[in-house]
């Protein structure tokens, strides 16, 4: 039995959300990459990843402007300097979307497109984990690239989890093949109601 977070759901979430933002600002395709920030070493990032690049290459992305920026280490810093070097390599790119395992190595992302003079106008990155790194950029007074993040469903996740080992233990009732929860997307426009609804917040 599987009682887990869906990795390549969530990775695939983030994936739509950001060609999802992407169409409204009138953003060509030719004009637009999917920086995908990796890390090769955890199995989970990797699935996240996939999740992601999969379904920003659905929604029409080519896979030619998807592009990798390998860390080293998984934190903001590492993902900073893999971004610079992305950058570097691609300077045709005008518009860029962004993936990565978590918060702080997206935002690094977006920290390092802010060098290079991009703004909230050019980049959209999305994040997971709904950490408390993602809720202060959310919350701060100048809008940047970070558009959002998918808050894990821990609340959800943990009461399912008990309920179904409940009924499994106590009335031979065994849950599904495939229990896997995502999340949900959070923004400027819905974090703070998302947060009370899922128990994180007063």
């Amino acid at each position: 039995r599987y009682l887990r977070i869906a990795a390549k759901q969530i990775g695939a979430l983030v994936g739509r959300t950001l060609a999802a933002h992407m169409q409204p600002r009138g953003w060509k395709t030719r004009d637009t990459g999917l920086c995908a920030v990796t890390y090769e070493a955890l199995p989970t990032a990797k699935e996240r990843r996939d999740g992601a690049i999969e379904a920003v290459e659905a929604a029409g992305i080519p896979a030619g402007q998807v592009y990798k920026a390998p860390m080293s280490k998984p934190d903001l810093e590492q993902a900073t300097n893999a971004t610079l070097n992305l950058l570097t390599q691609h300077p045709e790119t005008k518009h860029w979307l962004i993936c990565g395992m978590n918060d702080p190595v997206v935002m690094g992302a977006v920290r390092a497109m802010e060098q290079r003079g991009f703004t909230k106008d050019n980049v959209i990155g999305v994040g997971i984990d709904g950490d408390q790194v993602a809720i202060d950029e959310l919350n701060r007074a100048v809008v940047t690239g970070f558009y959002g993040t998918v808050l894990l469903s821990a609340r959800k996740h943990g009461s399912d989890t008990v309920e179904m080992m409940y009924q499994w233990i106590k009335n031979g009732k065994a849950p599904p093949l495939d229990t896997r929860t995502t999340g949900v997307v959070i923004t400027r426009a819905n974090y703070h109601q998302v947060l009370k609804e899922q128990g994180v917040s007063e």
